[in-house]
């Protein structure tokens, strides 16, 4: 046993002592996270534009603080972004993530130094909390590579700006960073490919045990690793007994990552964002994530049928109920208020709280009323890859066609296949049934002859990396949308990269 995996196991099971102490007693572990925002913000220059002095419940909070997206705070965070301090946190922050909107262009999102425990804490927890779980901390003692963003950073009026994954390379504790992968300068290559090559370089010849990174782009490390060697993973790296993850859902990507590794391994999902650590997997024989009331982050939830009305329904934890969908609103130390970050979640557990990530406030499909949202489409996809076992899968979107040269409307699901199915027209058949099961604003479109089933369209080897590629966006946490509204994606894949029979 190494010390670093002797000295994880007293601070795992410390840490879940703590996690326990609070998620059993959650309403009130939210309403201390309420009252020490409030009153640590009463005197920047939005609690006083927003009466924080006066607000003593929930409902003043929600009478004087509206919902926001980044275009609403912006005004505020430009402030922040030019120097000015005090204005939505005590001070300055620690630093800026940067991160791109779809409507927003770069957004700015602040890092505060009481916000910092949140991200970096949190990540530590949740692979502290699957060491007391398994006892398996041998891990700790090998390589760990994290596949993110490069680690440079720029300056904003003298705060530290960057991807967040890039922050984070700055954040990595001093006793674990002698078996980090890959070096610094490696991090900091901007080509995607040209990087990847070098992290083969590096880490071929290592004791690789915890790899985390977004599912596809772990499994073009893998690609790359299996291209160079003609071997599995677990051959290259035996000791490898860890994948951390988030950021996308893993099913579609699970079993083509377990063939390229050529085994199981146990998986950590983590739920970070620019704007905070929501929540991790605590527990590998339980569904969901834990989401930690407890790290400097009050939560509010919005049913998605009322998210676009005048005065959405705001509520908090212990107002919410099992199995339904709503967008997630945060207000934290570092400075974000009635802030939604476009989530949207969905709750399978009170005790403790665990939630999934069911899609995107504004990702969906309702070109005809129907209303199809990311974890629809996710779980018909599933059905139908255990349903032709033979067929694999690398990457996937939706969209709707509306006006098609010949017959009705219908969904077009664009699929790059590492290994297709035998037959794709039973394929799509099951992918409709399955959504149909699912949806049943869709099923009564089907069955009443507004659109007919959905179409599969194949997609050549490589499609999603090039096109992703021409954005300028290949590598780090980028990824391609699950699915849209519109066919501003689905147009350029099919003109560029359909599979030619």
């Amino acid at each position: 046993m190494g010390i670093r995996s002797f000295f994880a196991r007293p601070l795992a099971a410390y840490i879940a002592r703590q996690t326990k102490k609070w998620s059993l007693a959650p309403v009130a572990s939210q309403q201390k996270v309420f009252r020490y925002l409030i009153d640590e913000a009463t005197h920047t220059a939005f609690g006083k534009d927003h009466g924080f002095g006066t607000i003593r419940t929930y409902e003043d909070f929600k009478k004087q603080v509206p919902i926001r997206d980044y275009e609403a705070l912006r005004p505020y965070v430009e402030r922040v972004v030019h120097g000015e301090p005090d204005v939505l946190w005590k001070g300055k922050p620690a630093y800026f993530a940067k991160t791109s909107g779809t409507t927003s262009g770069i957004k700015y999102i602040p890092i505060t130094k009481a916000s910092l425990p949140n991200h970096f804490n949190s990540a530590r927890n949740a692979v502290l909390s699957y060491v007391h779980e398994t006892g398996n901390a041998s891990f700790l003692d090998g390589g760990l590579i994290f596949l993110s963003g490069s680690p440079e950073l720029e300056e904003k009026a003298g705060i530290k700006t960057g991807r967040l994954s890039g922050i984070s390379n700055h954040q990595v504790p001093a006793y674990l960073r002698g078996n980090q992968k890959p070096s610094y300068e490696t991090n900091c290559i901007d080509d995607w490919e040209e990087k990847l090559d070098k992290i083969v370089d590096e880490t071929l010849a290592a004791d690789m045990r915890l790899i985390s990174g977004i599912p596809p782009w772990a499994q073009m490390y893998f690609d790359r690793i299996q291209a160079r060697t003609g071997k599995k993973v677990k051959d290259i790296f035996p000791n490898f007994s860890v994948f951390v993850y988030g950021g996308v859902n893993f099913e579609p990507y699970r079993a083509k990552l377990f063939e390229a590794i050529g085994k199981r391994v146990d998986s950590i999902e983590t739920y970070p964002a620019s704007e905070g650590f929501i929540a991790y997997q605590d527990s590998q024989a339980t569904a969901g994530l834990l989401l930690l009331l407890d790290t400097g982050i009050f939560f509010e939830f919005i049913p998605v049928e009322d998210y676009f009305s005048e005065t959405p329904t705001r509520l908090s934890i212990g107002e919410v109920e099992l199995g339904k969908n709503y967008a997630l609103i945060i207000n934290s130390n570092a400075g974000l208020w009635g802030y939604s970050i476009g989530d949207t979640v969905k709750f399978v557990s009170k005790d403790p709280y665990r939630i999934v990530v069911t899609g995107r406030i504004k990702h969906f499909i309702s070109a005809f009323g129907e209303h199809v949202i990311g974890e629809e489409v996710e779980r018909a996809m599933k059905y139908a890859l255990e349903k032709f076992p033979e067929a694999a899968l690398v990457e996937f979107t939706v969209a709707p066609q509306v006006t098609p040269t010949t017959g009705l409307p219908h969904h077009e699901w664009l699929v790059e296949f590492a290994q297709p199915p035998k037959d794709l027209e039973a394929f799509a058949q099951a992918l409709d049934d399955q959504l149909r099961n699912l949806n049943v604003y869709y099923d009564d479109l089907i069955t009443g002859n507004i659109l007919r089933t959905l179409i599969v369209t194949p997609l050549q080897r490589s499609a999603f990396i090039e096109y992703m590629k021409s954005l300028g966006k290949l590598g780090g946490q980028n990824k391609v949308p699950r699915l849209s509204n519109d066919r501003n994606i689905a147009d350029v894949l099919g003109e560029k990269f359909v599979a030619r029979s």
